[in-house]
Parts: C-alpha cells; sequence; structure tokens
C-alpha cells in the first residue's frame, strides 16, 4: 500500500493558484491511472488505484493549507500507514518555476502545509515531492502563493506536473532512491543548460 498526500486549498477561488499545484499532480495521477473516487469526508477526498503491483491511495485535504496534517491524521485512523508508504507533493517557492526536487526528508522551508504534516508525524522523516513555483520576490509571500500564474510560468508548471506524476510513478514501482536519482539529477541538468 501506498499513499500520495497532495497539499492544497478547497474552493474553486484556489484551484489555479502556485499553492496548488500538489493536487494539479494528484489530478493528473488520477486521470492517468483512472482512480476510482473513495470518498470524502469533511477533512479530505481520496481515490484508490491499482499501479501494476502496487496499490496506492490518493488523498486531497480539505482542511486548507495549514492544518494539512489534522487531515493526514484522521485518514490515518481509518486508514493506517507506515511513514515510509507516504509521498507528499507541496509547492515551493524556493525552486524555480517548473523545477522538482524529491527527498527523502528535510526542512519545511516555511511552508505551512508541510509544518502541518511533520506536526502530525512527530518528524521530518517523510518523502516529499516539491514543484517549483518561483520566488516572490519583494512582496508578500502569503499573497504570491494565493495568486495565479503567468503565463509563461504556468506553462513551465504544467510541463512540471506531468513530470512530478512520472516521478510519483517511479517512487511507487521502483521506490525513492531511484526517483530521486532520475528526476532530480534532470532538472539540475536542465537548469545548468545554455
Amino acid at each position: 500500500m501506498a499513499l500520495v498526500l497532495a497539499l492544497g486549498n478547497p474552493g474553486a477561488r484556489y484551484a489555479r493558484t502556485r499553492h496548488n499545484v500538489g493536487w494539479w499532480v494528484a489530478d493528473e495521477l488520477v486521470a492517468r491511472w483512472k482512480a476510482p473516487y473513495t470518498g470524502t469526508s469533511s477533512l479530505w477526498k481520496a481515490w484508490r488505484a491499482r499501479v501494476g503491483e502496487h496499490t496506492c491511495d490518493v488523498v486531497e485535504p480539505l482542511t486548507f493549507m495549514n492544518l494539512s496534517g489534522e487531515a493526514l491524521a484522521k485518514w490515518g485512523e481509518k486508514h493506517p500507514f507506515e511513514r515510509e508508504e507516504l509521498l507528499v507533493l507541496s509547492d515551493d517557492v524556493y525552486l524555480p518555476a517548473g523545477a522538482i526536487r524529491i527527498r527523502a526528508g528535510g526542512s519545511s522551508g516555511g511552508h505551512k502545509g508541510l509544518e502541518s504534516v511533520e506536526r502530525s508525524l512527530g518528524g521530518r522523516e517523510f518523502a516529499r515531492l516539491r514543484i517549483g513555483v518561483g520566488e516572490h520576490g519583494e512582496g508578500s509571500l502569503r499573497e504570491h502563493v494565493l495568486e495565479t500564474f503567468e503565463e509563461d510560468d504556468e506553462r513551465k508548471v504544467s510541463e512540471a506536473v506531468l513530470i512530478a506524476a512520472d516521478a510519483v510513478e517511479t517512487w511507487l514501482r521502483e521506490g525513492l532512491t531511484a526517483a530521486m536519482n532520475r528526476y532530480n539529477r534532470r532538472t539540475t541538468q536542465e537548469e545548468q543548460a545554455p
């Protein structure tokens, strides 16, 4: 069993904002896998797919970003999971728009959703895939993540969503190390290209 937790904010107002790119990847996976909808609660909505030999739940918290860990905790009460079975998808303002990074753990970088998940799990040791949404520059970080993309950045991020979905499939089939080796290196080489 595997669990993909995609961070975002519920409601049409936030659907295309920077903070919701985790949901964009989840939606791509659900469509790609033709994953049946398995239900909702006040805290989350979920799908379950069979991918090769693996069963994977895709969960989107409905708590708003800052309380994502509460949704995960409630999910875990009904669907127990091991920490190594979890992959969290989130946006990252410290990565260029369209870059992706996969890590086995690490700092939240000030991301309120990741901080909430850390509190819920009692530590930072969980896999995360972050999608770059571009730095916020001079303005407010909160406003930046709740805004929609400019056209060029949206194109880059939309392309990255497809690559991120490929990376999730690699994690599921081959493990975290394979996904990190394949997709972190690829992104770094692309950034260094002239």
